[in-house]
């Protein structure tokens, strides 16, 4: 990967290599000025006298996960015809993980709570139009931590890295075509249960039967494929029918879980369902905030669908992955040095103000700590132990969680799992870098990924960037 190269007053220069990093800090020429994404700070050069090319910071925005890419964009003249090409030079590839998920349940924990306090132990009389979110431009706090967190990390690497242009994937989902693919003309405007009500609807698509046992001329009950405990919705295509036994037993649980001995059925039961709608939903609701949000940088922003970058990561022959997604966005002929390895940007919570825990009834349960830190170390630092001996004897490098009694769990990240070391001394860290709301991981899967399409990629050339200079100083790549 690039690193990130600040001047002697904090201006953002060319990214440089890692080897030419390493000469320049052994040199006493740079600072570290953060960790992770490695960003160093030179002591004896000024924006003024370097020379700047053009970066592009490129996005393909997603429900889950964002991809995010920083290019060098440059123009080649194809020696045949004549034309001028446009090539992109990748620097540095990030995944960027939502939590809108926790967002939405911890949301749902809060209102629940809130519902059983006025119920048992104070009255308060029913208030009814009472919310502030019918402003036009709503949206919900899962959604619009998407937006926020996309442009964080826009205003991050713009402070780190010379960007004078932004690319960003504008796709829109048709819903119903993806549930019906002949779907056409006034058929737009019949929904799903055009003609039916729900019930009659499941009667007649399940056969009037147990999805579960095949049970007939019994009572049916409307179950949730995906129950509603593991984030699963209320519409039609979710819901199917069960008898009350088969209804109980399977309670909560995942279909895959009830049905783990029966896969021929769990098969059946998941080809006549649809498939959910929920992250389609999600891009669609935040796609054009985002691009407003883009705009509003005053950096000149390249608006591009979603066919286009599938078009250019097919006929370059690259694998799919998040980041590569959005390094294939926009216009351009050939990407170089796209096999860069890719940084996991996880976002994750600053702690929270709430003071005791809830049992499942929403009850109080024990207390929290009134303090933020313990001996000068706080949740979420980035930390490096070395303990001397012991079972747990040898060097952990991690995001710390404090304990009052001063013995810390270590949290690292291996080949993309988490592994938790607990009960390390506090003696024995060291704070490498304080915590900012993310956690960062390699991606190993996505590294694999390149690895085995390595072969089949066509124009991937070395790196500029790798070019061999006499001096150690800023990149200065051609």
């Amino acid at each position: 990967m690039a690193v990130f190269v600040l001047d002697h007053q904090g201006q953002a220069l060319m990214p440089c290599t890692e080897k030419r990093a390493r000469l320049l800090l052994a040199r006493g020429r740079a600072r570290v000025h953060r960790l992770v994404p490695m960003v160093i700070r030179l002591v004896d050069r000024q924006v003024a006298s370097c020379a700047l090319q053009p970066l592009r910071l490129k996005l393909d925005p997603g429900s889950k996960t964002t991809g995010l890419a920083l290019v060098r964009d440059a123009e080649t003249i194809a020696l045949q015809t004549g034309e001028v090409q446009t090539a992109a030079f990748v620097l540095n590839l990030m995944e960027l993980v939502h939590r809108g998920k926790q967002i939405s349940e911890a949301l749902t924990a809060r209102r629940q709570m809130r519902r059983r306090r006025r119920s048992n132990l104070r009255y308060r009389a029913p208030r009814f139009l009472n919310r502030g979110n019918q402003k036009k431009g709503w949206l919900a706090p899962s959604l619009q931590h998407r937006v926020d967190t996309c442009m964080a990390w826009v205003r991050r690497i713009k402070r780190w890295a010379s960007i004078t242009a932004l690319s960003s994937e504008l796709v829109r989902f048709d819903t119903q075509a993806l549930q019906n693919p002949e779907i056409s003309g006034v058929e737009y405007q019949q929904g799903t249960l055009f003609g039916y009500e729900l019930r009659e609807y499941l009667l007649e698509k399940w056969g009037r039967q147990c999805a579960y046992c095949d049970a007939k001329d019994v009572p049916l009950q409307i179950e949730h494929i995906r129950p509603k405990a593991q984030g699963g919705s209320n519409r039609a295509s979710n819901l199917t029918l069960a008898c009350v036994c088969c209804n109980q037993k399977k309670a909560a649980r995942s279909i895959e879980e009830f049905l783990a001995k029966d896969r021929k059925r769990l098969t059946k039961i998941l080809a006549d369902a649809k498939k959910p709608l929920r992250d389609a939903a999600a891009v669609n609701a935040t796609r054009w905030a985002l691009a407003n949000a883009l705009q509003a940088t005053g950096l000149p922003v390249e608006l591009a669908s979603g066919g286009q970058t599938k078009f250019n990561r097919c006929t370059l022959g690259i694998p799919k992955t998040h980041a590569l997604d959005a390094a294939c966005v926009g216009t351009l002929q050939s990407i170089e040095n796209w096999q860069c390895p890719t940084l996991t940007l996880k976002a994750t919570s600053r702690g929270s103000y709430q003071r005791t825990r809830l049992d499942k009834f929403g009850f109080p349960r024990g207390y929290l700590m009134r303090t933020k830190r313990v001996h000068g170390f706080g949740t979420g630092d980035m930390v490096r132990a070395e303990v001397p001996s012991g079972v747990k004897a040898g060097i952990h490098i991690g995001r710390v969680a404090i304990r009052a009694s001063g013995s810390f769990n270590i949290q690292s990240y291996q080949d993309g799992k988490s592994v938790v070391v607990q009960g390390i001394s506090h003696r024995h860290c060291r704070v490498i870098q304080r915590a900012d709301g993310y956690g960062y991981f390699f991606n190993r899967a996505n590294n694999a990924k390149r690895e085995q399409a390595r072969p089949q990629a066509r124009n991937a050339a070395r790196s500029a960037l790798c070019l061999s200079g006499m001096n150690a100083e800023v990149s200065r790549a051609i």
